[in-house]
């Protein structure tokens, strides 16, 4: 059971526009309450000022679609991953259809190191999608 940790409460002030956009967004998103989106935002911006600093390790979750038939490219792939130090934790690999595969690579590391194996992936001849999604663990 995890540990329930004190909560405070805090007021801040905003003009009428800004609470009325604040409230606009709680709704699209689906939030509980104002606490929930605030709690978030903090949350994501942790993670943008953690994978800025490149002293931590962080994760991230590759995402590329691409031709498998594409001569030599799987290989190429598979090379990337294992010569690059940083810790790959998981893939998965989806059949899209007779040609197109979609992979999602879990990777823990450097920001810098993961950045740069995501560009790297993206360029390979036969690539048609790459994207980086930055994660990390968010002490709170």
């Amino acid at each position: 059971m995890a540990k329930q940790e004190r909560v405070t409460r805090f007021s801040v002030s905003l003009p009428d526009s800004l609470l009325a956009e604040l409230d606009r967004r709680v709704i699209r998103r689906g939030y509980a309450s104002r606490s929930e989106f605030v709690r978030d935002l903090i949350r994501e911006r942790m993670v943008e000022d953690k994978w800025k600093t490149d002293a931590a390790k962080v994760i991230g979750v590759l995402t590329i679609s691409y031709d498998h038939h594409q001569r030599g490219l799987v290989q190429k792939i598979v090379d990337l991953h294992h010569s690059q130090y940083i810790n790959i934790l998981c893939t998965t690999h989806v059949h899209l259809d007779r040609h197109n595969c979609l992979e999602t690579i879990i990777i823990k590391g450097r920001p810098r190191e993961i950045e740069r194996i995501a560009t790297k992936s993206a360029g390979l001849r036969g690539v048609r999608f790459a994207e980086l999604t930055r994660a990390s663990a968010v002490e709170t």
